[in-house]
């Protein structure tokens, strides 16, 4: 599932190709990804719309029009964007193709069919989610002081407050567990047995993790096309994720495996405390 790095990957890498773009057309393929609204009228609220910002919350997309209207995006597991010219064939499982301009479809693929659109207008509150999600991890706000607020009290693991997305915005299961092992505290640690500096730096990790990851995640348009969106950068990277029973990258010892919450999660028994 991409996650706040993925999701700013996705971000930054089409910014630059939307911008000030006005949509002429719109084709929906699969009226299962969109919400609040029937293919008819979804199509005509998008139609003569110019782009005028394509911003990032938490792990949302949203399309910010100049008439001052939004279309939110939700990738879930496997949804994705590519801007491709308009005479490309579309591939396998293309749901939504957004005809612009200058010549190029912004379109909307998702193998698995969980990723969600909702237009909303500037005069309606958006039923997505997006506005009960809780801060972003680079947010100066987001200090020990904040953290020690969430994690004093609760008997909730150390895991499921980074991945609560009421608390903090866009962490998911990989980064929840890099985080984890960079700050050196177990996953599965009850929040409230954390002392202060531990808060500290768990608070400091977060922002470190997911900045380092987005810089990692650094990907050409050229190179995005090619890989239709869907090849990101990071894997290489990972120190913990998806590696159990492989040697700890800090001290050798071979990485444990456990669930929580129904969470697969990753760990140095040796180095996380």
């Amino acid at each position: 599932m991409p996650e706040l790095p993925e999701v700013e990957t996705v971000r930054r890498t089409l910014l630059p190709h939307l911008s000030n773009k006005r949509i002429i057309d719109t084709t929906v393929n699969n009226a299962q990804v969109i919400s609040t609204l029937d293919i008819l009228n979804f199509t005509d609220a998008v139609r003569s719309q110019t782009v005028a910002d394509f911003i990032r919350r938490g792990k949302y997309l949203q399309l910010v029009f100049a008439s001052g209207d939004t279309l939110t995006l939700h990738l879930r597991m496997t949804g994705c964007l590519t801007v491709e010219p308009h005479d490309t064939p579309c591939a396998k499982h293309t749901h939504v193709v957004f005809v612009l301009d200058d010549g190029f479809d912004l379109r909307y693929r998702d193998t698995r069919r969980f990723g969600r659109f909702w237009f909303t207008r500037k005069t309606e509150p958006n039923p997505s989610g997006i506005n009960e999600l809780g801060i972003e991890p680079f947010d100066v706000a987001l200090n020990t002081r904040r953290l020690k607020e969430r994690c004093e009290k609760s008997k909730r693991s150390v895991k499921q407050i980074l991945l609560d997305q009421s608390a903090i915005a866009g962490i998911g299961n990989i980064y929840s567990d890099e985080i984890c092992f960079s700050a050196h505290i177990l996953p599965e640690r009850a929040a409230y047995s954390l002392s202060d500096s531990e808060i500290k730096a768990l608070a400091e990790t977060i922002a470190e993790r997911l900045k380092y990851f987005i810089e990692k995640n650094e990907i050409s348009f050229e190179d995005y096309v090619d890989g239709k969106g869907e090849e990101y950068r990071n894997a290489p990277f990972l120190q913990v994720y998806g590696k159990a029973g492989k040697p700890c990258p800090a001290c050798g010892t071979s990485l444990s495996h456990t669930v929580i919450n129904g969470r697969s999660s990753c760990f140095c028994a040796h180095c996380q405390k």
